[in-house]
């Protein structure tokens, strides 16, 4: 199996600072593994609702994360700043793959990358349905042509 090769900001569409948090530090003193995970979820939850495609509460369709994964390329400790980049990787009738970078303080080159996949259902009976066309449109603003996606 082949090491993964840390991608740069240029490879992403949109970006979104994150704070890391004393807490987010484990006994090894760089900020744990599941904190990226939640990282992820949060470009991608911000975007939706900032982008008025989602209500937490309310919208009759809603993402369930069925795929995720990441590495990791140098570590990230509190009080660093971090900035998570996102772009859409694949998008289809009722799913799509988010890819996320982050990157620490200004570097040029991902701290850490991965994806997660969400596959859009009916909130109340959980089953697949198309993804809305306003949610569409927005991931379409984030989705970089296939030939030119780097590594995440």
């Amino acid at each position: 199996m082949s090491r993964a090769e840390a991608g740069r900001r240029s490879a992403y569409l949109h970006f979104q600072p994150i704070t890391t948090r004393w807490s987010d530090n484990d006994a090894y003193g760089h900020v744990n593994n599941v904190m990226y995970y939640s990282w992820f979820d949060t470009v991608v939850n911000t975007l939706l609702i900032h982008g008025g495609v989602l209500d937490l509460e309310h919208s009759p369709v809603i993402g369930l994360v069925i795929e995720t994964h990441c590495n990791y390329f140098s570590s990230v400790a509190f009080p660093e700043r971090v900035t998570a980049g996102l772009r859409v990787a694949h998008l289809g009738t009722s799913s799509v793959r988010y890819e996320v970078g982050i990157f620490r303080e200004d570097d040029d080159q991902a701290a850490a990358q991965g994806h997660l996949v969400h596959v859009y259902v009916d909130r109340i009976s959980r089953r697949p349905v198309a993804i809305p066309a306003s949610m569409r449109q927005l991931l379409l603003s984030i989705q970089l042509p296939s030939t030119s996606m780097g590594p995440a």
